[in-house]
C-alpha cells in the first residue's frame, strides 16, 4: 500500500490495472461530473490493495438510478455508494424569493438527502459515502452575509451542520470532509470555475487525488485496515530537549521555548487515547529518568496512567516494539512508530517493513500539522466502550505477574475467579460489536467485516442467532471480548458466519465457555446441526485448528461440522454470570 498522494494520471493508469487483492464494488453518483473522479477513486482503492469495480452514473441521476429498482445502480449491486451532491449546483436552486420561509432551504435540501439515503438503503446493502459541502464566497452583503439568515453563506453552513448531525445518527452512512480538503489546499487551488462551467466539474483535476485518497482510507477502514496505537519516542518527540541531559527544568513544554508545539502534539495524542488508540512509550533512557516528566512536570498533558506499556532502556528500538507489540497482541501493520531521529525512524522501517514511520519534518513546530494531513486513524466507528483501554491492558500486567507465581496454569485460572456472560445482541452494543468485527483478525475464523448498520440489520433480522460474551475477573472487566453470528441454513442446521475473539483472553477457557455456550443455544432453538468454516489469511493462522480441538468433524476445504447431540462439553474454570 502507498499512503502517498498519487498524480491523477497515475491513478489512471492504476485504475485500469488489476489488483490480486479482495475485490470491491463501488457506484459514484453526482449531480455534477463525476467521470474523473470515478478514475481517481478507481485508482486509489487499488492503491490500498483492493480490487476495484467502479460504476460511474450518468451526469446528475441520482434521483433516476435511486428511485428505479431495476436501475443500473441497483443492477452493479454495490457494497459502497458515493454520494456527491455540490455547492455549485446548490447555488443554482436556491431561491431568494423564498427567504424566510419555514422549513429553510437547508431543512429542505437535507430532506432530499435522507430520501436518497432511505432509497439506497431499501434496495441496496450498500454503505454510503456522503460528501459535505464546500465553502463559497457568496458576499452579497459583505461579510454581513453570516448573520443573514436567508444568506447562501448562511444555508450552505447550515446544511452542513444538519448533515453531520443526520450522519452521527444513521449508522450506513460515511462521511468524506472534502470541506477540510478545500480548506488545507485553497479554494482557488481546490476548485476551477472556467473547468465547472465548461465540464460541470466542480473540482480542479489536482484536487481528485486528495478526494479520492481519502475514498479509499473510508473503504480500507471498513475492511479492517485500521490503526490502534501509536508508539512515542520522547526527547525531542514529546517535548523538547533531553530530559537524561537537561534535567526536569530543562525540557521545552508548555510556553517554555518551542514548548507549546509539543505541548499541543501531546494534546493530540490524548484525544487519539480518549478515542480507543493504545499510547505506548519506546525510548532509550533509564525508566525512572523516562518516567520523571509524567510524574512531576505540571505542564505535561500526557500523564503515566495514559501509557499502555512503557518501555525504557538501552536496547535498540526495533526490539523494543517487538516486545511492545508482542504485550499488546496486535499487528505490527496496526502500530505507528513517532520519532524525531532519521535513524532510528530508518532502523525501523529496515527491521519492521509493516509498521507505519512517518517521516516527521525537522520543525517540531510542524509535527501537529504533519499528522494530522497524513490522517493515519482513519476510522469508522467510535465506541464509549472503548476509549479507554489503557486500564485493561495495565490489569493485564499484573495478571501476567500473578501467574509467575502459580505452579500450574489450572491453579493460575481457578485463581482468577473468572466470570462469563453471553447475551444475544443488543442495540447499546451494536457499535462495539461492529468495532470488534473491523479490529479483530487474529482470532476470527472468517474475517468478515460489519458496520454499525450491519449489526442493526441482523440482530432484526430472524434468520440469525447473534451472541456476545463479556468476561471479568478479580483484576478487573476485560468487556466485550467475543462475537458469534450463526446464520440459518434450514429447519435443522445453523452456520457459523462469525466467530471473533479478542487475544486478551486467549489461553483461559474462553474459547471452550463460548463453544459450550453456543451449543446450549443451538440446542434451544432446536437445531440439530452446527456447520462451520476456518478461511485462512495472513493473520489468523492462530485458529487454524480451533473447530478440530472443540470436537468438529472436518468435511473438507476448511469445513466442519458438529452434531450438537454429540458434542462433549469443555471444561474450563470460567462461571456463568
Amino acid at each position: 500500500m502507498d499512503n502517498s498522494i498519487c498524480s491523477f494520471r497515475d491513478l489512471q493508469k492504476l485504475s485500469r490495472k488489476e489488483v490480486a487483492g479482495p475485490g470491491v464494488k463501488i457506484a459514484v453518483l453526482g449531480n455534477c461530473s463525476t467521470q474523473f473522479l470515478s478514475q481517481a477513486i478507481n485508482g486509489a482503492v487499488k492503491n490500498r490493495g483492493f480490487n476495484a469495480s467502479v460504476f460511474d452514473a450518468d451526469y446528475n441521476q441520482i434521483e433516476a438510478q435511486l428511485l428505479d429498482r431495476e436501475s443500473e445502480l441497483f443492477a452493479f449491486e454495490p457494497d459502497f455508494i458515493v454520494l456527491w451532491l455540490s455547492t455549485e449546483k446548490l447555488y443554482e436552486e436556491f431561491l431568494d424569493e423564498d427567504a424566510g420561509k419555514r422549513p429553510s432551504f437547508a431543512e429542505r435540501y437535507m430532506a432530499k438527502i435522507l430520501r436518497y439515503w432511505e432509497l439506497a438503503g431499501k434496495n441496496s446493502k450498500a454503505k454510503i459515502l456522503q460528501f459535505n459541502f464546500t465553502e463559497t464566497e457568496d458576499k452579497c452583503l459583505g461579510n454581513y452575509s453570516v448573520k443573514v439568515t436567508s444568506s447562501f453563506s448562511y444555508q450552505i453552513r447550515k446544511l452542513n451542520f444538519i448533515l453531520e448531525e443526520s450522519m452521527a445518527e444513521n449508522a450506513n452512512v460515511f462521511p468524506v470532509d472534502i470541506l477540510s480538503l478545500q480548506i488545507r489546499l485553497g479554494r482557488d487551488k481546490f476548485g476551477d470555475a472556467p473547468l465547472y462551467y465548461n465540464a460541470k466539474m466542480t473540482v480542479s483535476i489536482n484536487s481528485l487525488p486528495y478526494i479520492a485518497k481519502e475514498v479509499a482510507g473510508i473503504i480500507a477502514a471498513t475492511k479492517g485496515s485500521i490503526k490502534k496505537c501509536v508508539i512515542m519516542d520522547l526527547d525531542n518527540t514529546l517535548w523538547g530537549g533531553v530530559i537524561g541531559d537537561d534535567g526536569l527544568g530543562g525540557i521545552e513544554i508548555g510556553e517554555l521555548g518551542q514548548g507549546h508545539c509539543f505541548s499541543n502534539l501531546q494534546r493530540w495524542l490524548k484525544q487519539l487515547k480518549q478515542c480507543g488508540i493504545i499510547l505506548a512509550v519506546c525510548s532509550k533512557n533509564n525508566e525512572e529518568t523516562a518516567k520523571e516528566p509524567f510524574e512531576k512536570h505540571e505542564d505535561m498533558i500526557l500523564k503515566l496512567e495514559d501509557i499502555s506499556v512503557f518501555v525504557a532502556n538501552w536496547e535498540d528500538k526495533a526490539s523494543n516494539i517487538k516486545l511492545i507489540q508482542k504485550t499488546l497482541n496486535i499487528g505490527m501493520d496496526s502500530i505507528v512508530f513517532l520519532d524525531d531521529n532519521p535513524f532510528e525512524r530508518n532502523l525501523v522501517r529496515e527491521m519492521i517493513p509493516e509498521i507505519t514511520v512517518p517521516e516527521l519534518p525537522e520543525d517540531p513546530a510542524l509535527y501537529l500539522d504533519f499528522l494530522q494531513k497524513e490522517n493515519l486513524f482513519e476510522n469508522i466507528a467510535f465506541c464509549g466502550e472503548s476509549a479507554d483501554r489503557t486500564k485493561q491492558y495495565r490489569a493485564e500486567f499484573e495478571r501476567k505477574k500473578a501467574e509467575l507465581s502459580y505452579e500450574s496454569i489450572d491453579e493460575y485460572l481457578k485463581s482468577l475467579k473468572m466470570v462469563g456472560r453471553a447475551r444475544e445482541f443488543e442495540e447499546v452494543r451494536f457499535q462495539r460489536i461492529a468495532e470488534l468485527t473491523q479490529r479483530s483478525n487474529q482470532f476470527n475464523l472468517r474475517t468478515v467485516r460489519y458496520t454499525k448498520g450491519d449489526i442493526e440489520r441482523i440482530s432484526k433480522d430472524d434468520s440469525y442467532i447473534t451472541l456476545y460474551y463479556t468476561l471479568k475477573d478479580k483484576f478487573g472487566d476485560h468487556g466485550l471480548v467475543s462475537v458469534v453470528i450463526l446464520k440459518k441454513i434450514d429447519e435443522t442446521s445453523v452456520f457459523v458466519d462469525t466467530w471473533l475473539m479478542s487475544c486478551r483472553v486467549l489461553k483461559r477457557g474462553m474459547e471452550e465457555f463460548i463453544v459450550n455456550t453456543l451449543v446450549d443455544r443451538v440446542k434451544e432453538k432446536g437445531f440439530k446441526l452446527i456447520e462451520a468454516q476456518y478461511i485462512p489469511t495472513p493473520k489468523n493462522k492462530m485458529v487454524e485448528h480451533i473447530y478440530d480441538r472443540m470436537g468438529f468433524t472436518p468435511v473438507g476445504e476448511g469445513n466442519y461440522r458438529l452434531n450438537v447431540e454429540d458434542y462433549i462439553y469443555k471444561p474450563n474454570f470460567i462461571e456463568t454470570e
